[in-house]
């Protein structure tokens, strides 16, 4: 006995008959549903008082090697308990996906590509215990395309000479160097914009020369240009400075170390549906193929144009 009364069974019989369903149900019908033919008001109104995730961010992190809906659904919960259940976030990522413009997927050979950008969330060092004062630190993200592997570190701002330090400590941390470095557009990296023939920073061409590696700004509003970036700027953000919010931090030495600590954690996380995770991957895939470093770290060089007095001197 199932302890289901003649009359509810009676308004499920009915139900279905509206809903045009009849015994046995079609095999692609699964229960969210099933539940959302049979009860569409109670459903969409149920919905409507749920969260919804940025879609946008969903699709984005599901191009990560190991990323499920089950996964980033576990995650969605953890940050909205009362959330909407696993079927009806599946149908609602289904929905999104039908308005996405068809393209081509990216295919990232080993060694190819780094993909390099700052996080969005900055994380508060209190450098005058006294007065209380407190400074924000920028985050400095760089993702491997192939193995999909995350170098991050914190920095004081997105100057010109931290952005090319960072690069230089992201390149150690890899012991190699990849082919191209592909970056956003901002002050330090490009001095001019354009989809076409952007003018990459004299500074950053130089410590590209000196590491044998080429500067491909992406396009801009392309975010596709950018993907791992972007997708390993929200692992960052998730799994790293979502848990560092609440800790006080005196000092940049300590909150990369902070950081180091849970980077290596979100590097080491399997993947759901295949073997190994992101440092095994990059171990046997991007790692053999990276460049040789060279022998010495870069030298920051600063390079200005300038008119000659009229004594020839500048």
């Amino acid at each position: 006995s199932l302890n289901v009364s003649k009359d509810a069974v009676a308004d499920y019989l009915t139900r279905a008959a509206a809903a045009g369903l009849a015994w046995p149900l079609p095999a692609e019908l699964d229960d969210g549903d099933l539940e959302q033919r049979l009860f569409p008001a109670f459903t969409n109104a149920s919905a409507t008082a749920k969260v919804e995730p940025d879609w946008g961010d969903v699709h984005q992190s599901l191009k990560v090697k190991g990323a499920t809906l089950q996964i980033l659904h576990e995650e969605y919960l953890a940050d909205h308990p009362d959330g909407m259940a696993y079927s009806y976030y599946c149908q609602r990522y289904r929905d999104y996906k039908k308005t996405l413009k068809r393209y081509m997927r990216q295919v990232h050979v080993a060694g190819d590509k780094v993909f390099v950008d700052y996080a969005g969330p900055t994380i508060k060092i209190v450098i005058n215990r006294a007065s209380g004062e407190t400074k924000q630190a920028q985050i400095f993200v760089g993702v491997l395309g192939a193995s999909g592997y995350i170098y991050a570190e914190a920095v004081w701002s997105q100057s010109l000479p931290n952005w090319i330090a960072s690069h230089a400590r992201m390149f150690e941390d890899f012991g190699g160097v990849p082919a191209v470095v592909v970056c956003d557009n901002l002050k330090a990296a490009v001095t001019r914009a354009s989809r076409t023939d952007p003018t990459v920073h004299a500074t950053y061409l130089d410590m590209a020369g000196h590491y044998g590696t080429m500067i491909i700004p992406a396009r801009p509003y392309k975010p596709k240009d950018k993907a791992h970036a972007e997708n390993g700027v929200l692992v960052v953000e998730r799994w790293i400075l979502f848990r560092l919010r609440k800790r006080v931090f005196t000092s940049l030495v300590e909150l990369n170390t902070a950081i180091r600590e849970l980077l290596a954690e979100a590097n080491n996380r399997p993947f759901k549906k295949m073997p190994g995770c992101r440092r095994t991957a990059f171990e046997t895939i991007d790692r053999p193929a990276l460049n040789l470093l060279p022998v010495d770290r870069y030298e920051f060089a600063e390079f200005r144009r300038v008119r000659v007095g009229l004594d020839y001197h500048v």
